[in-house]
């Protein structure tokens, strides 16, 4: 019997023993590249119910996607016995992602009479590391980052008993046999040299005195350093805000429980499942407007999550989590901890020790950290619910490696994803495997964390991919990585909103037999004519697209630096809509007068001005002129404060504005091929005619969210009525904007459409290298028959 899944790291062949003991059968289990394969002998009906019952009784952690069997000839004995593990063949089983904490484990740590009382690395069969510290498979401890850790006889004996809880869990450890923490602290004077041990008994009380009092200490997770502060402490979170460079953009927040927080946000029944379930990522709860006081709760500085709708909240999900935030009987210590990544702006999360005393040394007051290498950098996942259901912007620890099932079977192939926010893919059968998050290209430890990424993939998946995909940009990184390694293997390059709208259609199970209207809004992505797409409408399948529609063109001038100044798009779209740049307007007034009178001459000239159909974009520019943000120090800012304001603005927005539909082309120096233009210049026109009125910058807001899903419904509507097509994939980064993807959604229901929105992948480009895999394979004719 071969079961296969999630099946090894869960305390699957412990289960198999003691159900097989129960049910007095012999024999034996044991884990293979293929998943576990138990062979079992006893009467046929005693068979058939142990074969149900490994379907219906799996541990928590476990996963079962097939269970088969085949008649053997008996060879008598006694008792069922666990057999080592054989480590030949391809890997073909699924390696369970890092869980939090179980209730079992977490009473043995507050317990004084536990031998694990305050163990900062207790674990068992049901939680604890995986992911991040599987070297190969199978799974066996000689096989993780824990081989180091010689079991004490204590724990031998708990790892060999079947009746306990810890039987055959690989991690398995103690005070006495570690891994083991220690807490350095950096000169003050001096912080070239190197940071010394601190002298008291206990690493973790003398963390949190430092937190208590204002120190920045950099804290050694499961998947990497965090950077961590008392978040109530405005003096530390400014401190940490300006030593990250981060600028206004939000940090996450780690509560002792819910009730902590439930003062500041709204929690629904489907945000507490995930805050409080085995995977505990970083949830993003609405914050209630000018929230009541609430007598002895803690209250978060507001420097850490300044003009943002949301607060990112989690609970801990490890024994060190839970120490640091307080045990019963503790000294009163930081009740809300910020936890962001521990890094510089760009690069990724740091995992070595000694790169983390010397790349944090500028950003930390302290370092606490232990013996355990990190085989594999993981960031923290970022969920909300939308509509019900979870929207990943972040898909990480917690739920990496999991793989996504294909409606279609590919043969070994590879995706590299974007350059922003990016997470690679490999995919065989009806499975393709995302790496965790890797983040952006443009940093060199982050193209040396992909390759590891990549190779530590295929470790784990034992796909050796004969296909590669990547982005058609010709300066993405990424793709750069794989022409690089192409090694006479075909590679695929995929437009970057066909692969945004095949991994929409590929996780909602569809075969790409017919096309679907795809919506496709973000902030960039290169297009056919070379413009910067990022308003697109196409109608698309696996095998290809035709362009519907599009934002109309404007100029964007000088590229990367109209993204950080919003008023710099601002001016461009109401250059390109005939309006005046008067003084009077929120973007003509932020831009400096030299600055202006050079941004004219480039716009006159096409200067640097590449033409972008970009609604990222365009949400930028209504920001600035509404007198929300002109500055971005951070990815979407602009747009990310304009849906703070309209979330402010009550049920009643007033009278609306108004995209023109026209034909196309709309950009006389590039043909664009779009069968309808989005023109929003009467928008733009209405917006500046409510900015002179005096309109609040919330109503402003509300009115443009409302603008941007109708275009979308009459679209779509105008799709439908030259094609028949009734399924509409809402997809790219500006659909994270739950204001603006929900109202979207519940419009073109209203009309009819079936409407695909994102649930296993995010929106973003953390989401496009499984439609580039689903769109090379079929490109190559890779798909198997």
């Amino acid at each position: 019997m071969t079961v296969r899944g999630v099946v090894q790291g869960v305390g699957f062949r412990p289960f198999v023993h003691t159900l097989a003991t129960e049910m007095g059968l012999t024999g034996h289990v044991t884990n293979t590249g293929e998943g576990v394969v138990a062979e079992v002998e006893g009467a046929p009906a005693a068979l058939a119910r142990f074969g149900a019952r490994i379907l219906g009784e799996a541990p928590p952690l476990a996963v079962v996607e097939t269970v088969d069997g085949e008649d053997i000839a008996p060879v008598g004995g006694a008792g069922f016995t666990i057999l080592p593990s054989r480590a030949q063949g391809p890997s073909r089983t699924l390696v369970a992602p890092d869980a939090a904490t179980c209730d079992a484990c977490l009473a043995e740590l507050t317990d004084p009479a536990d031998r694990r009382h305050r163990h900062p690395f207790l674990t068992c069969t049901h939680c604890g590391p995986r992911f991040t510290i599987v070297t190969a498979l199978p799974y066996d401890r000689a096989l993780t980052t824990m081989d180091r850790f010689p079991m004490c006889p204590r724990c031998a004996r708990e790892y060999a008993d079947p009746a306990d809880r810890r039987f055959h869990a690989q991690p398995i450890a103690c005070h006495d046999c570690g891994p083991r923490l220690r807490l350095l602290t950096a000169d003050p004077d001096d912080r070239t040299r190197a940071p010394h041990p601190a002298p008291g008994p206990d690493p973790v009380a003398d963390t949190r005195r430092l937190l208590a009092t204002g120190a920045i200490v950099a804290v050694k997770g499961l998947g990497g350093y965090h950077l961590v502060c008392d978040a109530t402490d405005d003096h530390a979170v400014t401190l940490l805000r300006r030593r990250k460079a981060r600028g206004d953009k939000p940090f996450a927040l780690m509560a002792r429980d819910i009730a902590d927080i439930a003062h500041l946000v709204r929690v629904r029944d489907a945000e507490r499942a995930l805050l409080t379930g085995p995977v505990r990522p970083i949830v993003l709860l609405r914050r209630i407007h000018d929230p009541a006081p609430a007598p002895g709760a803690p209250t978060p500085s507001r420097a850490v999550a300044p003009g943002s709708p949301d607060l990112g909240v989690m609970l801990p999900y490890t024994p060190l989590h839970h120490l640091l935030l307080g045990l019963p009987g503790d000294p009163p210590g930081p009740r809300l901890l910020v936890m962001t990544s521990g890094n510089l702006a760009g690069e990724p999360i740091v995992t070595d020790d000694d790169e983390a005393v010397r790349r944090l040394a500028h950003l930390a007051d302290a370092w606490l950290t232990h013996d355990r290498p990190i085989r594999i950098p993981c960031d923290d996942s970022v969920v909300r619910i939308s509509d019900g259901e979870p929207l990943f912007v972040r898909r990480s620890r917690g739920y990496a490696p999991f793989p996504v099932p294909l409606p279609v079977p590919v043969r070994p192939a590879l995706a590299t994803g974007g350059d922003l926010k990016n997470v690679l893919c490999l995919a065989e059968g009806h499975r393709a495997w995302l790496s965790a998050h890797i983040g952006d290209m443009d940093d060199l430890a982050t193209q040396l964390a992909f390759e590891e990424a990549e190779a530590h993939l295929e470790t784990v998946t034992g796909v050796r991919p004969r296909l590669l995909a990547a982005d058609r940009h010709p300066g993405y990184r990424s793709g750069q990585w794989a022409a690089r390694h192409t090694d006479g293997r075909p590679l695929v390059r995929v437009q970057h909103h066909h692969a945004h709208i095949a991994a929409a259609m590929a996780e909602h199970g569809l075969d790409g037999r017919r096309p679907v209207i795809g919506v496709a809004f973000d902030g960039t992505g290169y297009g056919d004519d070379r413009a910067v797409w990022g308003g697109e409408i196409l109608l698309a399948d696996y095998d290809g697209y035709r362009r519907f529609g599009q934002l109309a063109y404007v100029p964007l001038p000088g590229g990367d630096t109209a993204v950080r100044r919003p008023y710099r798009m601002a001016l461009a779209h109401l250059r390109a809509a005939g309006i005046d740049w008067a003084e009077d307007l929120p973007p003509v007034a932020a831009c400096p007068p030299d600055e202006r009178r050079l941004l004219a001459r480039q716009l006159e000239r096409h200067l640097n001005c590449v033409p972008t159909s970009s609604m990222g974009r365009l949400f930028d520019a209504v920001s600035s002129l509404a007198g929300v943000c002109q500055h971005a120090g951070y990815e979407a800012q602009a747009a990310i404060e304009l849906e703070a304001a309209a979330l402010t603005a009550g049920e009643d927005h007033g009278p609306g504005y108004a995209f023109a539909l026209r034909p196309g082309p709309t950009y006389p120096a590039r043909p664009v091929g779009a069968d309808t233009i989005a023109d929003p210049a009467p928008l733009l026109t209405a917006v500046v005619a409510d900015v002179r009125a005096g309109t609040a910058p919330a109503l402003i807001a509300a009115r443009f969210h409302t603008a941007v899903a109708d275009v979308v419904r009459r679209s779509c509507a105008l799709a439908r009525e030259r094609t028949g097509l009734e399924t509409v994939a809402l997809t790219g980064g500006v659909f994270a904007n739950t204001l603006l993807a929900e109202a979207t959604a519940r419009l073109l229901r209203q009309d009819g459409f079936t409407v695909l929105r994102h649930r296993r992948v995010p929106p973003n480009d953390g989401g496009l290298a499984l439609g580039q895999i689903v769109v090379a394979a079929r490109t190559a004719g890779a798909a198997t028959p």
